[in-house]
């Protein structure tokens, strides 16, 4: 008996971690989500395709991109297919949540690819995190 309350337990546990959800996490899974269901594109070229089609469902701009045109380019594109932006502090980051790292043996990021751009254009399944992250998209829309 004891066997059996303990996955209980943890699956209260995960319960209130989602709950506690913040915007980059839930922004790392949904990549992820959408890279396994080869709904990622990175880069300005393939970003750019994706924007110009209209088949972008969402866009990653890195804040420390120095080319102010390349920011600019990617800003306008999102405008004009009404793309929502979500602005990332680093492109290491970026790039490291968009699978372009090299893993050590522990699953820690030991070299990441930096990207400055990163487009959805299929979010894959539907999760906790696509809600919590949707949810956020809303408000700011609404602001």
């Amino acid at each position: 008996m004891a066997d059996e309350e303990v996955p209980a337990e943890e699956i209260a546990e995960e319960v209130e971690e989602e709950v506690e959800m913040n915007v980059l996490d839930a922004l790392k899974e949904v990549l992820k989500k959408a890279l396994i269901h080869d709904g990622l594109r990175k880069g300005l070229h393939e970003c750019a395709k994706a924007l110009d089609r209209r088949s972008a469902r969402l866009c990653c701009l890195a804040k420390d991109c120095e080319n102010e045109e390349y920011k600019k380019l990617i800003r306008a594109l999102c405008a004009e297919g009404e793309v929502s932006v979500i602005m990332v502090d680093s492109g290491k980051d970026l790039g490291a949540w968009c699978g372009l790292a090299k893993l050590d043996d522990d699953g820690e990021v030991k070299k990441a690819v930096r990207t400055s751009c990163a487009v959805i254009t299929d979010f894959g399944e539907e999760t906790r995190a696509l809600t919590v992250l949707l949810d956020y998209l809303q408000n700011q829309q609404e602001e």
